[in-house]
């Protein structure tokens, strides 16, 4: 671990940034140009006095998961997490089968999106960022570990949660889609890829997916309409849009619903019924 390395990298980067590059508002009249520490320990999900003390080579090895969260705050490109992780003396992640890491161009849109529901999954299906319309409407799944980070690992496994958002007529057709989705990923990935381990275990487990599976349908897009259920605020019909990085590996959706119409009242209602559970302490 170089400490002298990794604190100058890390204050370079928190003072190239700016608020608004990583959603945040100008707020007060600042000092110094750049992100402040408080900020950046805020985005990382972690404690100012750590991140402080890993710009000022007092703090320990930091773990894979606190260099994740760091290069995802400090919108790093895949070159920088590289150098990151180096620095703090831990292996290169593998950019073909790990793909925590968020595109920073998908998240800069993200951050800009706050009265509509959006999220960035992974090829896969793995959560990587969600605004909080998204996370009122669909959940949060950031934190799931092992085969359960997967939507379609999560669809086939846990029914009675995974497919409460979605009306009983559209069940099938979006089994159909995670599947065929799946597929596309073990074509692209390869038998031996995480897409492959990950069909392996869900045709063991899944009865339902290892018929669906056998039908050999391959899908890589999305439906452009929808319905979505909130326990709250009931059914909203949107519109879904799909923006992908140049190597399809990392999609960026955006739930938006018809102007004027009930169902963008409902989205307004989301961001109400989610300040009340986070005031609440119930997220």
């Amino acid at each position: 671990m170089d400490r002298a390395a990794l604190a100058d990298f890390l204050r370079r980067r928190r003072e190239s940034l700016r608020p608004q590059d990583v959603g945040l508002g100008p707020g007060v009249r600042r000092r110094a140009a750049g992100l402040r520490r408080e900020e950046v320990a805020s985005l990382a999900l972690m404690s100012t006095d750590y991140y402080t003390r890993l710009e000022q080579q007092r703090g320990p090895q930091p773990s894979d998961q606190i260099l994740a969260s760091l290069a995802r705050a400090l919108r790093l490109t895949a070159d920088e997490r590289d150098y990151l992780y180096r620095m703090a003396g831990h292996a290169v992640p593998d950019r073909v089968s790990a793909m925590s890491h968020v595109a920073p161009a998908l998240q800069r849109v993200l951050d800009r999106l706050d009265d509509t529901p959006a999220l960035i999954i992974s090829r896969l299906g793995e959560t990587l960022a969600q605004n909080a319309l998204a996370l009122t409407l669909l959940g949060d799944h950031r934190g799931e570990t092992g085969w359960s980070r997967y939507e379609v690992y999560r669809w086939f496994t846990r029914p009675a949660t995974e497919r409460a958002h979605y009306p009983a007529a559209d069940h099938d057709r979006q089994s159909r889609a995670l599947v065929a989705g799946l597929r596309d990923a073990y074509g692209a990935l390869g038998a031996g890829s995480t897409a492959g381990d990950l069909a392996r275990e869900l045709e063991r487990v899944s009865a339902e997916f290892a018929d669906l599976w056998e039908r050999q349908e391959v899908a890589h897009r999305f439906a452009d309409h929808k319905v979505l259920i909130h326990p709250e605020v009931g059914e909203i019909e949107v519109d879904c849009q799909v923006l992908y990085t140049d190597d399809r590996g990392q999609a960026l959706l955006v739930l938006t619903a018809v102007p004027g119409s009930a169902d963008e009242e409902k989205i307004r209602l989301l961001g109400v019924v989610g300040a009340q559970d986070f005031a609440g302490g119930d997220r």
